[in-house]
């Protein structure tokens, strides 16, 4: 199979989560999806990290945006983990886990840790999966791949950030800088002629003939804030 890559189509696959049987494809429908991978359930950093998207899944929703974990336990071990998460970080986690225990979707993904790299994320020759985070739009293709190692947990207001610079670059033809955030200026795509740049934007200033930053139309200023 081919490596995954920007702009390939997310593999499609059945399988059993916390909220019932899903096709992966059905499951994201219309909507933009975060496909993210944990070790395995009981574990320290993935406890914060579910218990971290449980309270920002308001923020994914209105983004249309939804989300989707994965572990390599199965659903009895998800069912009372999710009590662990629920009382440590004081949330209700409501988006399904897919319980993966023959690692079928992580293989499929890619996700999967080595020897080489972490042998502490491999016990008696299985691997388990790194941090893998899939970020894919209603065209079912893979906008963002993100693998951090299994001892770094992750930062998911960075990933929203990357939602909003994808969706709107989607809507206006632009890039975001360095350490943008939504409501800031943003670059003008390299295609636009400064001319027609200022036609669709309310300011453009020129640093350079091919770096000009652009003022967003006001109706842009207030998506998702």
């Amino acid at each position: 199979m081919a490596p995954l890559r920007l702009g390939s189509v997310a593999p499609n696959f059945s399988a059993e989560t916390t909220s019932g049987p899903i096709d992966f494809h059905e499951f994201i429908g219309d909507s933009w999806a975060v496909l993210f991978s944990h070790p395995a359930d009981f574990t320290p950093v993935c406890t914060t990290e579910l218990g971290e998207v449980a309270k920002l899944e308001p923020q994914f929703s209105k983004r249309n945006v939804k989300v989707i974990g994965l572990s390599t336990n199965d659903l009895a071990d998800h069912s009372k983990w999710v009590d662990d998460i629920n009382e440590v970080n004081n949330v209700s986690l409501a988006f399904p886990i897919i319980a993966d225990k023959d690692r079928e979707v992580a293989t499929l993904y890619d996700m999967l840790d080595s020897v080489e790299h972490d042998a502490s994320n491999v016990v008696n020759g299985i691997p388990f999966t790194v941090r893998s985070v899939f970020v894919i739009d209603p065209a079912k293709k893979i906008r963002l791949i993100l693998t951090y190692p299994a001892s770094c947990g992750r930062n998911f207001d960075e990933i929203l950030r990357a939602i909003d610079s994808l969706q709107l670059s989607d809507r206006q033809p632009i890039a975001t800088p360095a350490n943008w955030q939504p409501g800031e200026d943003v670059i003008v795509h390299v295609s636009v002629p400064t001319d027609k740049a200022k036609e669709i934007f309310p300011e453009v200033k020129e640093a350079l003939p091919y770096l000009r930053f652009a003022t967003l139309p006001a109706d842009e200023q207030v998506q998702n804030n």
